[in-house]
């Protein structure tokens, strides 16, 4: 039951108003003053205050602020419309001109708490959702993602520079949007830039902006990216891509906090925390004199390392059921399920284009399919059916002649390769690894692995023919 305090000084008004409250099963409380209802009572312990704004010693608008975060609706005489507009400046959260309409005083008292209700209903489910995933789309429980979590937690109320790493479509926008999601900057504006989608000549106009005149085409004065991002976070993905002019602009920004217009003498104060994002080695990049090794430290406070999809286990499956539910819903084509060879093909295919490419596999396969069951057919992905083995180790198969988990995609191939030509024919690996037998040997030549026949011969390239990859 709503507990709801009346503060006016006319005893008839008070009365009838109880009484019209109670009808409606609320609990009432009542006082004739700011100073009695603050003495006689704890406001946070209310869900909605109704008070007039004339009261004997201080207005009733003081209560705005008092009872805050309680809701208050304030009764204002009839035309007097000035001091209502007043009350909703400092915060009040609806008025109603006296006399008034019984209706419209429950309408509107069932619309603030149901109001309030929904605040504190959405509250507690983004702290839920806090709790479980940084942020929404991110979804797993292997050690690696679990680890990612913590970090986030730990990095995002923080000013921090962060620079997120990991290969293509694992998700590091996603990182970036939790860290600034969670972070006192939530309110403000997150700016992404993707560096290797604008042209080189064109990337310190769009990041810093430029004058009006200061080159060919720029007829007006244009604030850049990062003014744009001002309080509140600015996300480059792809940083490696970044020219070396551009660097040097960004790594003032990260010491002076201030930028510079293109064709301006004029330096501008910004406040942005910058996070990072890159699939390359920048420290390497930086050895080799591509990218600025002082930036480089500036960006590298804090690394978080995305895993690869193929390294997450079975976390394939619960991001693939996720997935599925989501396009399902979103395609409008019914509740879909995989069969279990496709769960095992999903298992066991490398996925070098990580969360990006399963979702695009899962969107084909719920196109596609014509029941309600996925195949690996529809997912139309070339995966390696392992045998199954009398020992299974955390419950997933396992064998001597396994691959070790976290191969890369040329050292998975070299092992399966080594282990199965003697008993594979160049058309049967090719068919099991998904590729030609023309793209098979090119392989083996650029790995230094060549097929020798039973002569002892090492057998030289096959005809040309297409790829089929």
């Amino acid at each position: 039951m709503s507990h709801i305090l009346i503060v006016e000084d006319e005893p008839l008004i008070r009365s009838n108003l109880k009484r019209l409250l109670e009808r409606h099963h609320y609990r009432v409380s009542e006082a004739g003053s700011v100073s009695d209802a603050t003495e006689r009572y704890n406001l946070e312990d209310f869900d909605l205050v109704i008070t007039d704004v004339r009261l004997p010693g201080e207005p009733g608008t003081v209560l705005i602020e008092k009872a805050r975060p309680t809701p208050v609706l304030i009764m204002t005489s009839f035309g007097n419309l000035k001091s209502a507009v007043e009350a909703m400046k400092q915060g009040a959260v609806d008025y109603i001109s006296k006399p008034f309409d019984h209706d419209e005083m429950v309408l509107a008292i069932e619309r603030i708490l149901r109001e309030k209700a929904l605040l504190a209903q959405n509250e507690v489910l983004k702290q839920e959702v806090a709790r479980t995933y940084p942020t929404t789309g991110m979804i797993g429980s292997c050690a690696a993602m679990e680890e990612v979590f913590l970090r986030i937690r730990k990095v995002a109320p923080m000013a921090t520079t962060v620079l997120i790493r990991g290969e293509s479509g694992t998700g590091k926008e996603l990182v970036a949007r939790a860290l600034h999601d969670q972070s006192p900057r939530a309110n403000g504006p997150m700016i992404s830039v993707n560096c290797a989608a604008i042209p080189e000549s064109l990337i310190e106009s769009e990041l810093f902006g430029h004058e009006k005149g200061s080159f060919t085409g720029a007829q007006t004065m244009r604030k850049g990216l990062v003014e744009a991002a001002d309080g509140g976070t600015l996300f480059l993905d792809e940083i490696g891509e970044l020219p070396m002019e551009a660097q040097a602009r960004l790594l003032r920004l990260l010491q002076e906090k201030e930028i510079r217009r293109i064709g301006s003498t004029q330096t501008r104060h910004v406040d942005v925390r910058l996070v990072a994002a890159t699939h390359r080695n920048l420290k390497q990049l930086a050895s080799e004199h591509k990218f600025r090794e002082d930036l480089y430290y500036r960006l590298h406070v804090v690394e978080l390392i995305l895993p690869p999809l193929r390294e997450r286990g079975d976390d394939i499956l619960e991001l693939a059921e996720t997935l599925l539910e989501r396009t399902a819903l979103r395609l409008g084509v019914g509740r879909l399920h995989f069969n279990d060879e496709a769960r095992e093909a999903m298992l066991n295919y490398p996925w070098p284009g990580n969360v990006r490419e399963l979702e695009n596999a899962i969107e084909r396969a719920a196109i596609l399919c014509e029941s309600d069951e996925i195949s690996p057919e529809h997912l139309a992905i070339d995966y390696i059916k392992r045998e199954p083995s009398p020992t299974r180790t955390g419950g997933r198969s396992s064998s001597a002649n396994e691959p070790p988990a976290g191969l890369s995609l040329e050292d998975y191939f070299q092992h399966f390769v080594l282990e199965h030509q003697d008993h594979m024919s160049e058309t049967e690996l090719a068919q099991k690894l998904g590729i030609s037998r023309k793209s098979l040997w090119e392989r083996r030549q650029r790995l230094g692995i060549p097929r020798r026949k039973a002569s002892g011969e090492v057998e030289g390239a096959p005809e040309a023919e297409s790829e089929g990859e």
